[in-house]
């Protein structure tokens, strides 16, 4: 027997529901029913009678009304699990939160599409409580682990310690292994700064993973390091990398895309060995990838061509290893325009709300977040940012010699060095460097008696350089006292040398001048999925007759390190060692990775020595097709089939 539903009995009970609830009709998706939890959350907004994308407005970039619209053009439904979100407060401010949501079509009783119901639930305290212990294990984990963990503080030594400060551009980094539990990998970054006030910035791909891998990326990094350190061009540099990966077998294959950028004037050299290449996200908002300049991998034909570009001011500059693109799930077209999309909307400040991060950063951080929370990763992921912006001007005090100066003067040298993005930590050691230099010379300098009268002085001076190293110099008009001559002097000298990484006092006719030399870094992030991530079903590898074409084969599945050398293998046995012609069909392989483009050019090397001709064919629109044109193996026809 079916009871004719009542209106407000129904309404009421909506009402009550004890989770979120948005009931939203039409193809604009009008929110036409709420429960008083979704009330609660959106506290202050109008809601009903109007579209999904304005009442959630400040979601737009976090992928939530996107979710509920995905669900009305596919009639599928769609489920989140621990998504993290922030909320424009009413107040002002943001409300970070977590939940737990279902979003499922709304159907009339003939079956067509009426609108979406989403359902949620905030889990905000369970997930924070998780976090904190989980933190707790973390570094409970760590202190047991710390003297067998070899592999992860290998990884560590062989990564930059740090990304250096410099004028005109804002540099920060990402890092993402590929297993929970091992940070040991094959991808790199680097931000070298040079003598002509350039910066090289490179991200490097090595075949596989673990203690082998890590090794090799090392030596990698520091011939490339060296060379770029000390002005080599970067055709010059690869040159040198290129050799050490032709005497490293396990170096064979490796990607590289280097950037040489100016921050004075903003122009850009790059290449890109095998790599994907480098995305601009404007100041606009707007975002482009450069053209790849066909390079070829580390140790596989020694092309490496050059492409140039411009960096205007504001605009960030992206580079990249291909675990953020090679996601489960994710067609290389669909990943491509996805990161592109992300990495825009993290660098203008639409995703997660972080302004004390610079946008450099939060493209580093937001972008690896928002992607893998949905798809999960299967590779190690890097990501390396740059923002070209104003350099900075020097700081000039002129500070009265009295104590009363002292404070004054720090939160103006302070001031100075968060403008210029220097960590806390720096700040914190500078802060007081340069204010014990400060009050020494306000308290020793002066007899209190000049000669001609004159109101004591004390000046600040401050800049940094091309390379990095902030240098300041304190001056006074006083005379000299050696510290040695009274037991309780020389103290703040002693503390400030222990401060920054060198300090020189300079006595003069006129006064002294003492001079600090400090290095500015901020650290790269080693980053975490911050949620559960899916479990990926490995695809199955095979390799089998290609239809209609002799000596034709038929690849299917993901070539990794794991079916590498049976692609290997399988190849050569059809060819008989390279002798005779060989087509191979790519379109069907899910994934290929490095250690699949390796054994192919190994391929590539047997058949040109017995010369048997090689063609590797592959839809337009697959993943090996987009890899082919980044790699490009020489001596091999490559096409459709």
């Amino acid at each position: 027997m079916t009871v004719p539903a009542d209106d407000g009995l129904l309404a009421d009970a909506i009402e009550q529901l004890p989770f979120i609830l948005a009931v939203c009709e039409g193809p604009d998706l009008l929110m036409v029913s709420v429960s008083g939890a979704t009330r609660a959350v959106l506290d202050g907004r109008d809601i009903i009678g109007r579209p999904v994308r304005e009442v959630l407005s400040d979601l737009v970039g976090q992928q939530i009304p996107d979710a509920y619209h995905e669900v009305y053009k596919t009639g599928e439904p769609s489920n989140g699990q621990e998504w993290r979100v922030h909320l424009d407060a009413p107040g002002g401010g943001t409300i970070e939160m977590w939940a737990n949501f279902t979003i499922v079509p709304w159907r009339n009783p003939d079956g067509s599409l009426r609108g979406v119901i989403g359902a949620g639930f905030d889990v905000t305290e369970s997930v924070r409580s998780r976090l904190a212990a989980e933190a707790e294990a973390a570094d409970l984990q760590e202190r047991y682990e710390q003297t067998r963990d070899v592999v992860a503080a290998l990884q560590r030594e062989l990564l930059p310690a740090g990304l250096p400060v410099v004028p005109g551009a804002q540099i920060a980094a990402s890092y993402l292994p590929a297993v929970a539990d091992s940070a040991a990998g094959g991808d790199w970054f680097d931000a070298v700064t040079r003598p002509d006030g350039t910066v090289a910035l490179v991200v490097g791909d090595v075949v596989g993973h673990g203690v082998t891998a890590a090794g090799v990326m090392g030596q990698l990094r520091a011939v490339l390091r060296d060379r770029l350190d000390t002005g080599d061009h970067p055709v010059d540099a690869f040159a040198a990398a290129d050799r050490l990966a032709r005497r490293l077998p396990a170096a064979h294959a490796t990607t590289v895309c280097l950037a040489l950028l100016d921050p004075a004037d903003g122009s850009l050299t790059y290449c890109t060995a095998g790599h994907p290449p480098p995305l601009i996200v404007t100041a606009a908002g707007e975002s482009r990838y450069l053209p790849g300049t066909g390079g070829t991998p580390l140790g596989t034909g020694a092309l490496f061509p050059v492409r140039t570009a411009t960096l205007a001011e504001g605009d960030v500059l992206v580079l990249y290893t291909d675990g953020i693109l090679e996601r489960p799930g994710r067609t290389i077209p669909d990943s491509t325009a996805e990161l592109a999309h992300v990495a825009a909307d993290s660098a203008a400040g639409r995703a997660l709300r972080a302004p004390e991060l610079s946008p450099a950063e939060r493209v580093c951080s937001q972008t690896v977040e928002l992607l893998v929370r949905t798809t999960g990763h299967s590779d190690d992921i890097t990501v390396l940012a740059v923002q070209r912006v104003a350099p900075p001007g020097p700081l000039d005090l002129t500070l009265p010699a009295e104590p009363g100066s002292l404070r004054p003067s720090r939160t103006a040298i302070g001031e100075w060095l968060t403008g210029l993005g220097a960590t806390d930590h720096d700040t914190f050691l500078l802060q007081h460097a340069l204010g014990e230099l400060v009050a020494n010379a306000i308290e020793h300098a002066f007899d209190g008696v000049t000669d001609p009268p004159r109101a004591p002085v004390v000046r600040l001076h401050a800049e940094l350089d091309a390379a990095g190293c902030l240098e300041a110099t304190i001056t006074d008009q006083g005379r000299w006292r050696e510290p040695a001559r009274q037991s309780t002097r020389g103290r703040g000298l002693a503390l400030t040398s222990q401060l920054v990484e060198s300090m020189r006092v300079e006595p003069t006719a006129t006064g002294t001048v003492a001079t600090v030399r400090h290095t500015l870094t901020r650290p790269a992030l080693l980053a975490n999925a911050s949620a559960p991530l899916p479990a990926v079903a490995p695809a199955d590898f095979h390799l089998g007759e290609l239809n209609g074409v002799e000596g034709g084969v038929r690849v299917q599945g993901p070539i990794d390190t794991t079916t590498a050398d049976r692609l290997e293998q399988g190849l050569l046995r059809r060819s008989r060692g390279g002798t005779l012609p060989l087509t191979v069909d790519l379109t069907l392989v899910t994934h290929l990775a490095s250690a699949g483009v390796s054994a192919l050019h190994r391929v590539a090397e047997r058949h040109g020595r017995q010369g048997g001709k090689l063609t590797l064919v592959a839809a337009p629109d697959s993943p090996a097709r987009h890899v082919l044109a980044l790699v490009a193996i020489p001596d091999v026809s490559i096409g459709s089939p």
